[in-house]
């Protein structure tokens, strides 16, 4: 078992679980960091883990802090919400695997009643109004979801789903636990917060609140007039558009 230390726990209800940890143009990060952002969450719990990188960060104040994710919790029009944030993933396959069942063993016994795991489609390409794709753990959940604009595509992701929200959606279906995967397309090149945007506006929707998206709008604006700068790149002979790093 990891290492769960937390700070409180607060009373819940049938709890929603969301996960938005790093990936693919960062898209569940940026919006779950947003959604706590908006939603004045509060940090529950720490997880500590073998599995996360061998290193501690130092604050302005010298004091170091092991490298961990966090639980978080927020109440949005009666709904309980517990957020799964941080800047780590596990670093193995194996890592993987045991960090997402520790991890699913402790939502379990918060008694979280449905999962959204939160991610990016990457498709290499610059893609101007992204799709947000689905994966469930019951093919009963699509045509509610498709009322939301959910996308399910056959053949997307070709690949799978790696990493948390991959395995956490897993998890759910053994368990029996409705479980969702949302991945809002991205290039891949950069952070995408237009591509955060769409999934966080799908996963409002589907939860019936909405949140103050400015801050992300912006910076989707930002991202499109790069997008128009690459396009730009690709339409003169002889340039190509090389690595983003």
């Amino acid at each position: 078992m990891e290492n769960v230390v937390f700070e409180e726990r607060p009373e819940m209800n049938d709890p929603i679980f969301i996960e938005g940890l790093p990936g693919i143009g960062n898209v569940g990060k940026i919006a779950a960091d947003h959604l706590k952002e908006k939603l004045n969450a509060k940090k529950i719990a720490n997880i500590y883990s073998r599995h996360f990188p061998a290193q501690v960060t130092v604050d302005d104040d010298c004091v170091a802090h092991l490298a961990c994710d966090e639980l978080w919790y927020a109440e949005k029009n009666g709904k309980d919400l517990v957020l799964l944030l941080g800047d780590h993933q596990a670093l193995t396959s194996e890592g993987h695997f045991d960090l997402s069942n520790d991890i699913f063993t402790v939502i379990k016994e918060l008694g979280v009643s449905k999962i959204f795991t939160l991610g990016g489609y990457g498709t290499g390409t610059m893609i101007e109004k992204p799709r947000v794709l689905g994966a469930v753990s019951s093919a009963s959940m699509k045509p509610e979801l498709e009322k939301h604009n959910v996308t399910f595509a056959k053949g997307e992701p070709g690949a799978g789903i790696v990493g948390a929200s991959g395995l956490l959606l897993g998890l759910g279906k053994i368990n029996g636990i409705d479980s969702v995967c949302l991945m809002g397309e991205t290039s891949g090149y950069f952070l995408d917060h237009k591509s955060a945007a769409a999934v966080l506006k799908v996963l409002t929707d589907i939860l019936g609140f909405s949140v103050d998206m400015s801050d992300l709008e912006e910076r989707s604006k930002q991202l499109e007039e790069l997008t128009e700068k690459i396009k730009d790149y690709e339409n003169k002979p002889g340039d190509t558009l090389g690595y983003f790093g």
